[in-house]
């Protein structure tokens, strides 16, 4: 049985046993990640005017409530041109874990199979195994500084059995962002098979080279894409767990039906304020962005500096690295030791793969710190080298 599954079978997870080690000896986590600064003080204080009238305090509406769905109606026109009716198109959940959970439970049967980009994001094979699906890993690999999708891989993969495919755009670890090209030929994939595609887009505004291009945008895409995102990772605010997601009518039904059995609804004085937040104007995007790329340059310069290769994310608020010019192989015992040896915190990227010998040299750190963090764990990362 893979690494993946024996973690949501029972236990404790890698994220919780790293972070406790960080407790422990007062390291610098860069291992989980949320931001150590809350997001902007006007979508706070919307939260806390929702509080205070009354908005959401009681069982908010099963979709979410009407605002935000407009507002993601509206954000997904602006930004990418896509129309979705707010009513019946759009559904609120508590975060892209649960939109995760919810979609998976309603369209994988036992035996589907799903694919799936290796490494991932650790809740998809814990929910495709809840949902009795078979996951089906097509793996990026590293080169030339930074991970790769093999289209032809992704197309052997494509089976008989295949329900659908799992698409996360920019990625969770490794920072790819699909192009457009890329993007394109999975489109063209699915329409040929008939295959739907989920797509988890939650760092859609945390590309730092490039552009996110939301496959449901693509020809024949539209009725066969579930699109997931969410407000956390955008506005810095992951506690308030509020998430969407965008479809056709018959999907977003199918997950609502799903949804409706786990938390039934949730975050009811966030979801106002996050749909002020979402109608914030180009420059907050732009301005997260730019110091997204500051901090991801200072940590990714002290990991080189500190004798690592480092995979340069061209998204999300991560960076790979390879441990082997440092003499090591074993990504599980380095990370357990990185604490004692140097004071900071990092993810062993095992955890993300079935096929643990792809990424046991690889480790993962978070840069969403405050610059001063980030600099002082470079600082004592540089030790490394000295040790090696």
């Amino acid at each position: 049985m893979a690494a993946m599954t024996k973690e949501w079978l029972g236990g404790t997870t890698i994220f919780a046993e790293m972070s406790a080690l960080a407790l422990r000896t007062g390291a610098i986590n860069l291992g989980q990640g949320f931001p150590d600064t809350d997001g902007p003080e006007s979508v706070r204080e919307a939260a806390v005017r929702a509080l205070r009238d009354g908005r959401g305090n009681q069982y908010p509406p099963g979709p979410g409530v009407p605002e935000l769905r407009t507002a993601v109606a509206d954000h997904q026109r602006r930004r990418y041109g896509l129309t979705y009716d707010p009513d019946t198109e759009i559904l609120v959940t508590a975060g892209a874990t649960e939109a995760i959970a919810a979609t998976l439970l309603a369209l994988v049967g036992p035996g589907d199979e799903v694919i799936a980009l290796e490494p991932y994001y650790d809740s998809y094979a814990a929910c495709i195994g809840m949902a009795g699906g078979v996951r089906v890993p097509v793996t990026l690999r590293p080169r030339d500084g930074a991970y790769h999708l093999d289209l032809d891989e992704l197309r052997d993969a494509v089976t008989d059995r295949t329900r659908l495919i799992l698409l996360n755009t920019p990625h969770n670890p490794t920072g790819t962002v699909l192009t457009r090209a890329e993007l394109a030929a999975v489109a063209e994939l699915a329409v040929e098979r008939d295959l739907l595609v989920v797509t988890d887009e939650v760092y859609e505004h945390l590309v730092l080279d490039g552009e996110h291009l939301p496959l449901a945008s693509f020809p024949g895409m539209r009725e066969r894409t579930l699109t997931i995102s969410s407000a956390g990772k955008t506005f810095s605010f992951t506690g308030w767990k509020v998430g969407w997601v965008t479809g056709v009518p018959a999907l977003v039904t199918a997950v609502r039906s799903a949804k409706q059995f786990l938390t039934y609804v949730a975050s009811g004085p966030f979801q106002y304020a996050i749909a002020e937040a979402l109608s914030l104007p180009d420059s907050y995007f732009d301005t997260l962005r730019a110091d997204l790329r500051v901090k991801r340059d200072i940590l990714a310069d002290g990991l080189t500096a500190a004798g690592f290769d480092v995979y340069r994310p061209a998204g999300t608020y991560f960076i790979t690295t390879d441990i082997r010019p440092l003499g090591e192989t074993d990504g599980f015992a380095f990370c357990r030791a990185l604490p004692e040896r140097c004071g900071v915190v990092a993810i062993p990227n095992a955890v993300f793969y079935d096929h643990e010998k792809e990424g046991a040299p690889f480790v993962r750190f978070a840069f969403c710190k405050r610059d001063e963090v980030l600099r002082e764990a470079a600082e004592r990362l540089r030790g490394l080298r000295d040790s090696a």
